[in-house]
């Protein structure tokens, strides 16, 4: 039998590169802090309620987080950033961006008509060129922990922005 079977073989739409914005250790923290503030409301009118609550609490707050967190996935055709897609031909120069620099594109130097898809507890940016003419999107600004890989699966065109500490 033939060791290239379909099973191994790569289609078009395999992802050449995911990444999921997780919260941070302090972003979990958050969750069972308040889960466990429900615990003070409820325990006076008993204890087995403020436990209850609790769990429930740090069920509902944890499915919010885990179903809220977007995804980034890069296939050979298509580049997904939370909701939105856009194919890989429309795709323009990419940009990385750390420390001050990320700051400022998060900040005063953030286009209104931009596509956001940014997390407070991921630091450096990703900027991506949208050059598709019907799409008045002028890029796309993303946080991810690894941008690199991110930049050198969309081509590799990158332009590393220093850090302005």
């Amino acid at each position: 039998m033939s060791s290239h079977s379909p099973q191994n073989a790569t289609s078009p739409s395999t992802a050449n590169y995911t990444e999921k914005l997780w919260p941070n250790f302090w972003g979990w923290v958050i969750v069972v802090g308040l889960s466990a503030a429900s615990i003070l409301i409820f325990i006076p009118i008993s204890p087995t309620a403020g436990f209850i609550a609790f769990f429930v609490m740090l069920i509902g707050l944890s499915t919010m987080l885990i179903t809220t967190t977007p995804t980034i996935s890069v296939t050979a055709d298509t580049l997904r950033v939370g909701r939105a897609q856009i194919e890989r031909q429309y795709v323009g120069e990419v940009s990385i961006y750390t420390g001050e620099a990320a700051f400022e594109q998060r900040g005063r130097l953030l286009n209104g008509l931009a596509y956001l898809c940014i997390r407070g507890w991921i630091k450096p940016v990703v900027k991506i060129e949208i050059t598709d003419p019907a799409d008045r999107t002028p890029y796309w600004l993303t946080s991810s922990r690894n941008p690199e890989y991110l930049a050198a699966a969309l081509g590799g065109a990158t332009k590393a922005q220093p850090d302005q500490d």
